[in-house]
């Protein structure tokens, strides 16, 4: 379980493929403090840590994972969003992220609000109802609030200090991202659905 509030950004150093995986080392300021077997969420993706060596750490993503996320993108050079599981004791700052990404969303427009920054995303509309005005969603691993939420589009405010911490700067239009829409939403439309 994860908060949304990014620790550190990361470099992709060296990607392996084997069968249908992959898997990735990137060096970060965090990655000499993680231990073996401890779970991280990766832009958004939570991933298991398989070797640490020295200021690096290696993780793998199976097939699905590939499939649901914007990881078969990642290329050496690749900056990601970093952040460790969170603790009992830890401040709730973000929300109740689970680094279980739905699916992929398009970077539609992005602008520059002079101190600020908009940027509108365009999903699936069969998500939709996961998606509520003011409500939580987690774009590559960030916590953000969405607003103007339209069938299949939404945007989110970017302050400063997110847009300088995170590799939302280093996004443009027409890139994807992983989202990951909020937990009790899912919960309460399944609970919907399954009326009889």
């Amino acid at each position: 379980m994860f908060t949304g509030i990014i620790e550190s950004t990361g470099i992709i150093t060296d990607i392996t493929a084997s069968g249908t995986n992959k898997s990735f080392w990137i060096k970060s300021a965090i990655s000499a403090d993680l231990k073996v077997d401890q779970s991280v969420s990766h832009n958004g993706v939570c991933l298991t840590v398989e070797e640490i060596e020295a200021d690096r750490h290696k993780v793998t993503a199976v097939e699905e994972t590939l499939e649901k996320t914007e990881l078969n993108g990642w290329a050496p050079g690749s900056i990601i969003n970093l952040e460790r599981s969170l603790l009992l004791s830890s401040r709730m700052d973000g929300h109740f992220v689970q680094g279980h990404v739905d699916t992929t969303g398009i970077c539609k427009n992005i602008k520059d609000k002079t101190g600020s920054f908009v940027f509108e995303f365009t999903y699936s509309k069969k998500f939709a109802p996961l998606i509520i005005e003011k409500g939580s969603i987690c774009i590559n691993g960030i916590s953000l609030t969405a607003f103007e939420v339209k069938k299949n589009s939404f945007k989110v405010a970017i302050i400063p200090y997110t847009y300088e911490h995170t590799n939302l700067q280093y996004l443009k239009e027409k890139d994807k991202a992983n989202l990951e829409f909020d937990m009790i939403g899912k919960y309460f439309l399944r609970k919907i659905n399954l009326k009889d």
